[in-house]
This record gives structure tokens, C-alpha cells and sequence, in this order.
């Protein structure tokens, strides 16, 4: 569960926004977590990925067929024995498999290992999806704050400004001074465009992944878990991550895939059984009409049909070898996995750790640089400095602030790519509010076992939430 508030976080982002009304970082990921078009795509597909388990069952299941047909004759013999102008007979035909060489039963494993990958899939896909919502909310919250760091720093140096020209009147300061000044308004207020810009797009991202346009966003809470050094984020990873247990288990569904190509050469038995009913309609004609030709005909069969491979051209080899070529792929696949986590979890514990050793120096940084901009000033006013001189303190007290701000977002965003990369960044490790979490093993539950050939499921219709109506965001802050 997210536990409270770290102090590294507190410092500067609580000053950027307001708690009346404020959205938690909870309340938006519950709401992605059900209204997400990339989530309820991915469930869909695994939704499809369960039906495979029936459709390889039903090679090994009895079928059953009825063929009927009517024939007319234009021209005919109307002399010949037993040759009718109208005919219409109908055949039942029921073919029960008994043995198939393994290739339904391993079907239907393959089946089963496809489906347990597409599970720890879908964790993958919830777990990177959350982290980009992460990633936006905290862009929003950052750009927020550095807009508002901007503005700030607009309007002191445009103070300073008008305070320099009135300096300038009684003599006190040059032209140069003058010009200084407007210079660092100038630039300041280009700073402040780009932030303006700059929170736009991370409102538009924000809108992207949540669906809708981001109101009074809380600081976000701690997160949980942390591991003590990289090894162990690392062992936790190859434990937990999803996309190496899907990985692992695409190897399982390959091998199965290999024994269901060998089948192909074994023998194969079916149990059949067939009853036809021909019907001439009184059309058959006789040679003697004492002589009654048999209109209709009845027949019935019980039996066992065996087919026997003795050569297919060599087609079966060639899939044995593909499949085997199939399953020596997924092992690379699985090993260049595993090697992204590795490198992905030991990353994102360098990027956590060495951005919160950012936020501590650039505490220091900015407390620091208050205490210069205070000195600076006033050595200023007893002619000991210049107004280039409190220009440079007040830029470099700026750019700390900033530098904080980004730290404090960089250390929450690596912090959360750390645990996703570790397989603890999902709903059910997040503790989300807002009902039931989406269990895809009740999907799979209700179709594995269904044998019938009419049961076709809901409509499809969208689940997800549009953004077309939501109107394009502008730089106001939120406080």
C-alpha cells in the first residue's frame, strides 16, 4: 500500500498547488485503471487469446453434420428402369476422434501457456501504462510549479527594473545598469513563454493518458518497498517482473507447439458413423407395371476410420524443425528479456538514488543562494555591489529552485520505474480504490468449457472515455 508523504517531496511541490478539491495520484490511477483505451484493448485481446483453449478442444471432440439435396431431371429416359425424374435424399454424418498422436492435448497446453503469458502480459501492459500516468501527473505538478517559478521571478526582476530606472534618475545608477536589468526581464520573460508552453503539453499528455484534463492535483504519497541496493532490485525483478514470466512462458507454449507438429506423422482413429435417406418422390419408372420400383432407401453405418501417414512430402519435418526454430527464438527472446530488466531495474535504482541525492544538495543550493541574493543585496545598498551583481544572485537562485523542482519529479518518476521494473507497480500492489480489480481468469472460467457452436458473446462497444470534447488546455495555474 502507498504509505504517507516523503520529505524530499514536501519541500517545494506542496507550494504549487492546493488540497481543497485536489485529485490524488489514487483517484486518477483507479480511474485509468477502468476507462484506459490501452488497458481494456489489452484485456480484449487476452479476452481472445482464452477462446484459443475451446477452438483447440474441439479437434478432439465428436462433430457432427446434415447435408441434404433435391434434384429435378429436365430430360429422361422415361423407359429406364429405376431412373427417376425427382430425387431428394439426406445423410447424417458423425465422426468421433479417438487418438490424434497428442496433437489435441498439446493444442490445448500450448493453449494454456499462450494464455497464462498473455495474463502476466497484461500486468506488464498496466504496470508501463501506469508508469507514463505517473510520469504525466508529475509533469504536471513540476510544470505547474516551475510556471509559477517563473511568473514569480518576472515580476521581481520587473521590480528591480522599475527600481533600477528610479536609481537612474537621482544618479545613483548608468544606462548600463538600465540595460542590464531589461535584458534579465527580457529573458525572464522568455523563460516564462516556455514554461507556459511547456505546461500545456503536459497537460495534453496528462489528458492523453487519463481521459480527462487535470484539475488540482495533490502531491502524490511515497512510495512503497524500496530495495536496499541494485542486486536486490534485481532479484526482485527476475522474481515478479511480467514480461519475464510471459517470456518464460512463450518457451512453454513453443514446446508444445513442437509436439503437436510431430503428431502429423502418427497415426490418426476416429470411430464414424453415417445414415442416409434417399427419396425418389414416385418418379422411378419400371419395364413392367406389375413389377413396383423401390422409391425410397434407407441406410445406416457404424465403424472405425484409422489414417496412417506414409509420406506427406515432407511437410511434417519441415514443421517439426520450424516449431523447434519457433522455440529457439522465444528462449532468446526470453534471454534478451531478461536482460532489459536487469539493466531497466539497476537504471532506474541509479536514477532513484542519485536523484535524491540531487533534492539534498539542491536544498543546500537554494538555501544558500537565499542567503546570497540577502547579502548581495545589501552590500548593494551600501555601494559594495552592483545591479549586475543581485541580477546573477537572483538567476542563480532561480535556477536551484528549478533545478529542486525537476530533482523532486525525477526522483518520484524513477522511483516508480524502479518498482515497475521489479513487478510491484500494479493495481493490486497499489492498493487502488474504486471497486473489484479486473480478474482475467473469469473470463477464461466461463469460456474454456463451452462446447456450444451458438454462443457468439456481447457486441462489442467501446469502454474507454474520448478526449475529442475536452477543450485545449491553457497555462492557468491551478492554485
Amino acid at each position: 500500500m502507498i504509505s504517507k508523504f516523503p520529505p524530499f517531496i514536501t519541500l517545494c511541490l506542496l507550494n504549487s498547488v492546493s488540497f481543497a478539491h485536489a485529485e490524488t495520484l489514487q483517484d486518477v490511477l483507479a480511474k485509468v485503471y477502468r476507462t484506459s483505451p490501452t488497458l481494456n484493448a489489452a484485456r480484449a485481446g487476452q479476452k481472445a487469446s482464452d477462446e484459443q483453449v475451446p477452438i483447440a478442444r474441439a479437434n478432439g471432440l465428436p462433430s457432427a453434420s446434415v447435408s441434404a439435396r433435391y434434384t429435378q431431371a429436365f430430360e429422361s429416359q422415361n423407359d429406364a428402369l429405376g431412373n427417376p425424374i425427382r430425387n431428394g435424399n439426406a445423410t447424417v454424418n458423425l465422426s468421433v476422434p479417438i487418438y490424434a498422436g497428442g496433437a489435441v492435448r498439446n493444442g490445448i497446453k500450448a493453449a494454456d501457456a499462450r494464455i497464462d503469458a498473455g495474463r502476466a502480459n497484461l500486468r506488464g501492459t498496466e504496470s508501463s501504462l501506469f508508469s507514463q500516468v505517473v510520469a504525466a501527473y508529475m509533469d504536471v505538478i513540476y510544470n505547474e510549479a516551475l510556471v509559477d517559478l517563473n511568473r514569480q521571478q518576472v515580476k521581481v526582476l520587473d521590480v528591480n527594473l522599475q527600481s533600477t530606472r528610479d536609481r537612474f534618475q537621482v544618479g545613483d545608477l548608468t544606462r548600463t545598469d538600465i540595460a542590464q536589468s531589461e535584458a534579465r526581464l527580457a529573458s525572464a520573460e522568455a523563460n516564462a513563454e516556455t514554461a507556459d508552453a511547456n505546461l500545456i503539453g503536459a497537460r495534453e499528455t496528462y489528458i492523453r493518458y487519463v481521459g480527462e484534463a487535470p484539475g488540482r492535483l495533490e502531491t502524490p504519497p511515497a512510495l512503497p518497498n524500496f530495495p536496499e541496493n541494485p542486486d536486490a532490485a534485481v532479484q526482485t525483478a527476475l522474481a515478479h517482473n511480467p514480461d519475464l514470466i510471459a517470456a518464460n512462458k512463450a518457451i512453454d507454449a513453443a514446446r508444445y507447439d513442437t509436439a503437436v507438429a510431430r503428431a502429423a506423422r502418427l497415426p490418426k482413429l476416429a470411430g464414424v458413423a453415417s445414415a442416409t435417406y434417399s427419396d425418389n418422390f414416385n418418379s422411378a419408372l419400371s419395364y413392367s407395371p406389375l413389377v413396383a420400383v423401390q422409391q425410397t432407401d434407407k441406410y445406416a453405418a457404424i465403424g472405425l476410420q484409422a489414417t496412417i501417414p506414409l509420406y506427406q512430402g515432407g511437410g511434417p519435418s519441415a514443421q517439426v524443425r520450424a516449431a523447434n526454430d519457433r522455440t529457439s527464438q522465444a528462449i532468446e527472446n526470453a534471454i534478451a528479456t531478461e536482460r532489459s530488466i536487469i539493466a531497466q531495474a539497476r537504471a532506474a535504482f541509479a536514477s532513484w538514488r542519485a536523484a535524491n541525492e540531487v533534492i539534498v544538495s539542491s536544498q543546500k543550493q537554494v538555501s544558500a543562494n537565499e542567503l546570497s541574493l540577502e547579502g548581495v543585496k545589501a552590500e548593494n545598498s551600501v555601494g559594495n555591489r552592483t545591479i549586475l551583481d543581485i541580477l546573477n544572485a537572483e538567476q542563480e537562485l532561480t535556477n536551484a529552485r528549478g533545478q529542486l523542482l525537476l530533482a523532486q519529479r525525477n526522483a518520484y518518476v524513477a522511483g516508480f520505474s524502479l518498482l515497475a521494473a521489479m513487478g510491484k507497480a500494479e493495481a493490486r500492489e497499489l492498493g487502488l480504490d474504486g471497486g473489484a480489480l479486473y480478474d482475467p481468469v473469469a473470463n477464461y472460467n466461463k469460456v474454456h468449457r463451452s462446447y456450444s457452436d451458438w454462443s457468439d458473446g456481447p457486441t462489442p462497444k467501446a469502454q474507454s472515455t474520448r478526449t475529442i470534447d475536452i477543450p485545449a488546455q491553457t497555462p492557468a495555474l491551478t492554485k
